[in-house]
């Protein structure tokens, strides 16, 4: 088993009757907050906002991103890894995967968005449902290297559309916490 493996099987992905009582509410509140988090980001940043891809590309899916889109362990799929900034500075990391089956049957073409939102296509696409979020301290290990601190809060969710099965995780980076509590100074 690799280290990646050992790492996926470790993270425990909770729910918010897990966390209600544990957190409190300003960061319940952006952990769970069901709406798209490009326009909370956007608003945050006073229209200074924007999306750095990272990584895009075919690769094999992490065993928990797998089990969560109810695919086979160590199946193909698309992934995407992006900086969402706020004034230039990295607030969220996001990693996007979709299995190849289900983009090439699904009619999504995720290779084409750029420095575009994932988020905001799929809170403009009416046809997508959103299935509950779960969150985790995101392991270091999954973490783009120049992002990488311990215990940093990342949420999930799947994203449906006839068939087509999405998984986006967030994880808040510390820039983001600080310019939260600035903004309710």
């Amino acid at each position: 088993m690799s280290y990646e493996s050992s790492q996926a099987a470790a993270v425990a992905w909770l729910a918010y009757s897990q966390l209600a009582t544990k957190l409190d509410q300003p960061t319940l509140g952006w952990l769970f907050d069901e709406g798209s988090l490009t326009r909370r980001l956007t608003h945050l940043s006073r229209e200074h906002f924007c999306v750095t891809p990272l990584l895009e590309g075919w690769q094999t899916l992490r065993d928990d991103e797998c089990q969560a889109l109810g695919i086979a362990p160590g199946a193909q799929g698309w992934v995407r890894e992006v900086y969402l900034r706020g004034h230039g500075q990295p607030w969220v990391f996001a990693r996007s995967v979709a299995s190849r089956s289900a983009l090439e049957r699904g009619g999504l073409d995720l290779e084409t968005l750029g420095s575009r939102s994932l988020g905001e296509l799929l809170f403009c696409d009416q046809a997508f449902i959103r299935h509950p979020i779960e969150v985790c301290s995101y392991p270091q290990a999954w973490l783009p290297a120049e992002a990488a601190h311990d215990r940093l809060w990342g949420r999930r969710s799947r994203f449906e559309r006839d068939g087509l099965d999405l998984l986006v995780a967030e994880v808040f980076l510390p820039a983001l916490w600080q310019a939260a509590k600035e903004e309710t100074r």
